[in-house]
């Protein structure tokens, strides 16, 4: 323990990290991380070194600690939709990933920059530690253009042979198979898949759902290149005057907000929800329970799954190793 004396002239020099570790008698990275707020660090410890902090008057020198490291400290998120009316950025995703990313990231001393592909040139994206990737991109074209960037990136998706970049995502295939066996279930033969594949993650929706349903019935793919409910309800009401009323008993659809707008467009079109046609929809997000009739849907833990992309992340800076890894989904039977 330092003596007075030397907390004297500690104080009169400048408190540093390594006093701040003597007075309360642990480690430096301790004293770093209790500050930080870090879960690494009880709250019992987190607790004495703040307190001691604040009777040193320490404040911890966040830029300085940065520049010596060679790090910002920080990590830039980039959300590959682009908000379009009917999906918002208020949206369940990607606030359900983006509030699992921030608590990890923050507790850790990390700061959390959002942005988007076009920004990327922007100088708080480009003195960033790690890339934090929501969506790939029609054809994988938004990974394309972040591994340009060439800084540590985790994406949020469907899993890929890479070496250049880490997936965290849910087992879509898995989602769709679920999906085809509540159809086979209901004995529904007439099937629509409605999304588009050029996505990975709806693909490989589609391919599960295919799959599962060979030998069962036949599987016609519609493809709104929109996830809102305005696509739904257009692509359904298309497919219905192009094929007629009795030509689809269930629907599969890649996004919940495209199942609602299919909904609509039975509905105006007399057919019953789910006494003549089954829906399924995918996120399960709050809106699925409320709609009328309330929505069967395959969920996937958002907020878990921004938790692990955290991780990763902080782990990859790290230098340590990190692999790819895929979330378990669940279907969720309502009334549709």
């Amino acid at each position: 323990m330092a003596t007075n004396k030397n907390i004297k002239r500690s104080s009169e020099a400048g408190m540093t990290m390594e006093d701040l570790a003597a007075l309360a008698g642990v480690s430096t990275i301790t004293v770093s991380r209790a500050l930080r707020n870090s879960p690494l660090v009880t709250e019992k410890t987190r607790d004495k070194v703040r307190r001691i902090a604040e009777e040193q008057g320490y404040r911890l020198n966040i830029s300085a600690r940065n520049l010596r490291m060679g790090r910002s400290n920080s990590v830039a998120v980039v959300v590959e939709m682009t908000p379009i009316k009917g999906r918002p950025m208020s949206d369940p995703y990607p606030l359900a990933l983006l509030g699992g990313i921030t608590e990890e990231l923050t507790s850790a001393g990390y700061t959390v920059v959002l942005t988007s592909r076009q920004l990327l040139d922007s100088a708080p994206v480009r003195g960033a530690d790690g890339m934090i990737l929501l969506g790939q991109g029609s054809h994988g074209e938004a990974v394309k253009v972040l591994q340009k960037v060439g800084l540590p990136l985790i994406v949020w998706g469907a899993p890929e042979a890479s070496d250049s970049y880490v997936v965290v995502g849910s087992d879509n295939h898995a989602g769709g198979a679920s999906a085809a066996a509540r159809f086979i279930e209901q004995r529904r033969r007439k099937l629509v898949f409605l999304g588009d594949v050029d996505h990975a993650e709806v693909q490989s929706r589609c391919a599960g759902f295919i799959e599962a349903m060979r030998g069962h019935g036949i599987v016609h793919i519609v493809r709104p290149k929109a996830f809102t409910f305005e696509a739904g309800f257009d692509s359904m009401t298309a497919l219905l005057k192009k094929k007629g009323e009795h030509a689809v008993d269930g629907v599969f659809a890649a996004s919940d907000l495209l199942a609602m707008g299919a909904i609509r467009a039975l509905a105006e079109h007399g057919l019953r929800v789910p006494d003549e046609v089954s829906v399924i929809g995918y996120d399960d997000t709050p809106g699925a329970a409320s709609f009328v009739p309330p929505l069967t849907s395959v969920h996937q833990d958002l907020r878990d799954g921004g938790v692990l992309l955290g991780r990763k992340m902080l782990a990859l800076l790290n230098d340590e190793p990190v692999a790819s890894e895929t979330l378990p989904t669940r279907l969720i039977v309502r009334q549709t």
